[in-house]
């Protein structure tokens, strides 16, 4: 039996990825591991996740583009640098909260 979990991060959370350059907005949370064998063997042995954690959506981005990327809890930390967010699809999916972070847009939601 498997322990349950509380996501650490919330939808609208910008995170930065521990080991590699780049951050993004929270935009869903799978409570476990939801991808495919491949993807989770194509991750470097050294820093392979456990799947039995929080695994969260992200509209990413680092210096040169913009992409959507699935990362495990252990693998993020907050970002606190404060600088905007660019990738585009944020403001569809996502509104500002006005403290540096999102929400879900309630327009949506219909």
């Amino acid at each position: 039996m498997m322990k349950e979990r509380n996501a650490k991060y919330r939808i609208g959370q910008v995170v930065r990825h521990r080991h590699y350059p780049f951050r993004g907005v929270v935009f869903d949370v799978d409570p476990e591991f939801a991808n495919t064998d491949e993807w989770w063997e194509s991750i470097p042995e050294d820093i392979r996740p456990t799947k039995d954690q929080p695994f969260y959506h992200l509209l990413a981005e680092n210096a040169e583009t913009e992409y959507v990327a699935y990362v495990s809890e252990q693998n993020l930390e907050p970002d606190t640098s404060g600088e905007p967010v660019r990738h585009p699809q944020v403001e569809e999916i996502l509104a500002a909260d006005g403290d540096g972070g999102w929400r879900v847009r309630t327009d949506r939601l219909q």
